[in-house]
């Protein structure tokens, strides 16, 4: 996509050289021809004026005139009265990619988790909180500051923590994160440099991010069950684990509460274990069928690493977390945290405390819990009309569901052959350490599907669901 410049002339660079036998105009010819040719210049993009381009240049705007025109008549530009002279549209030939009869058919309908509705992120509000941020951000705000992050959205992020997700938050030991991968590769490296040799994770779960993140921090990821009363304590307390990284709240992928028994057993162990517990608190504020569960971290503050960002509520787009941790490691995160990148960008901080003082972001959570109640229920409608055979669970929060499917299905072959029906749906298998297929399960997720979307990929893939085809 060639650039859209401001009345400011754009710049271009091009090097010439005195000392050679080459003539100069010859030399500005060559250079602006090569910088089409080679894609370094693009159909469409905007040439500096001859008059700038002879300043730059350190030559003649007659010559630089001369080369313009000598360019215009080989095709390699095009001008017209009142614009700017621009790379013209047969000055090369566009290549992409050769079309493979191989190719994947697009998706009409993508059940892909862990997407919000991206078409609802409100705009207004953001561009609003951004202009009042950046209106009355002082100067001295906008130098590299505190690791921690803004002291305002700390500040906010612990009140909000604590009125909604019952939370022990302090703002001296909140760090502002770039989301959760992120705030999970601090957490681990901090862990591992204090004598942690294995991190635990939920099985079924997310084996690829908790494995990644371990190995970047040397450490060995071991599974652990989770049943429906969610993460198996006794099983954890069998591995040689002195961190664990678990969903209490809404377990991903099964939906599944941690029982109040368990989390009591939880930091049990991580007390009596010197371990520390990893809380991913992914989509805590949609709640439908139950009361809200507080934070783990509420319990033990410090004993628990609560993580949390907006890429649920907001979108991952803006890429903005936060760790709430125990006092003891909030100063060797921080320190992590500045030697990694300087901190995180100051003004979308200041944004979202905006957003979340003046009650937009609250707004925008009710109206995002209606809307996602509505497609629950629209997929739940789908499923009892296409696939009545098909049990459905872990919906009482989030904006995903686990679709039981019968007995001697194969998992894999129904997600290939929704695939090669533009229709996306994702196994269970993806989420387990061993990629166990058994018993066959879906994870469907609603937050980026609309109402009509979701009864007509359904629709589509009904006798698949059911063992029909």
């Amino acid at each position: 996509m060639p650039l859209e410049w401001s009345s400011s002339p754009p710049e271009l660079l091009l090097a010439v050289d005195r000392t050679s036998s080459r003539p100069l105009r010859a030399q500005v010819e060559h250079g602006l021809r090569d910088a089409i040719r080679t894609g370094r210049l693009r159909v469409g993009e905007r040439l500096p004026s001859t008059r700038e381009f002879a300043r730059a240049l350190g030559l003649s705007r007659g010559l630089v005139q001369e080369c313009y025109a000598q360019l215009l008549a080989e095709g390699y530009l095009v001008t017209r009265a009142g614009s700017a002279t621009r790379v013209a549209a047969g000055a090369v030939a566009q290549t992409g990619p050769a079309p493979s009869s191989g190719e994947t058919p697009r998706l009409t309908v993508d059940f892909r988790t862990g997407v919000p509705d991206l078409r609802s992120f409100p705009v207004d509000d953001w561009l609003w909180a951004t202009r009042e941020a950046a209106r009355t951000l002082p100067t001295a705000a906008l130098d590299y500051g505190d690791p921690r992050g803004s002291a305002a959205l700390r500040e906010v992020l612990a009140a909000y923590l604590r009125r909604v997700r019952a939370a022990a938050a302090d703002p001296e030991h909140i760090v502002v994160c770039g989301g959760y991968a992120q705030g999970l590769t601090l957490a681990l490296h901090v862990l591992a440099r204090g004598g942690v040799r294995t991190v635990a994770y939920e099985n079924p779960g997310s084996p690829v991010a908790v494995g990644e993140a371990a190995a970047a921090a040397g450490l060995r990821a071991v599974p652990v069950p989770v049943d429906e009363h969610g993460l198996d304590v006794d099983a954890l307390a069998a591995t040689d684990a002195r961190a664990v990284v678990v969903t209490p709240a809404h377990q991903w992928p099964t939906g599944v509460l941690l029982a109040p028994e368990r989390r009591l057993a939880l930091l049990a162990w991580a007390r009596d274990r010197d371990a520390v517990v990893i809380e991913d608190d992914y989509d805590a504020e949609f709640r439908y069928d139950r009361e809200p569960v507080g934070a783990l971290q509420g319990l033990a503050p410090d004993l628990v690493i609560a993580i949390g960002t907006v890429s649920k509520s907001l979108v991952p787009a803006l890429r903005i977390g936060w760790m709430v941790c125990p006092p003891h490691l909030a100063g060797p995160v921080t320190e992590h945290k500045h030697r990694s990148d300087r901190g995180s960008p100051t003004l979308d901080q200041h944004a979202l405390a905006r957003l979340i003082e003046s009650g937009r972001f609250d707004r925008h959570l009710r109206r995002m819990r209606t809307t996602y109640a509505l497609r629950r229920t629209a997929l739940l409608d789908a499923l009892a009309e296409h696939a009545p055979g098909v049990r459905v669970t872990g919906l009482a929060a989030g904006f995903h569901a686990v679709a039981h499917l019968p007995e001697g299905v194969d998992e894999q072959a129904v997600v290939a052959a929704a695939k090669a029906r533009s229709v996306g749906l994702y196994g269970m298998s993806g989420q387990h350490a061993s990629h166990s297929a058994t018993p066959p399960r879906l994870v469907l997720g609603f937050g980026n599907v609309g109402e009509r979307a979701i009864a007509e990929g359904v629709a589509a893939v009904g006798d698949l669901l059911a063992g029909r085809s």
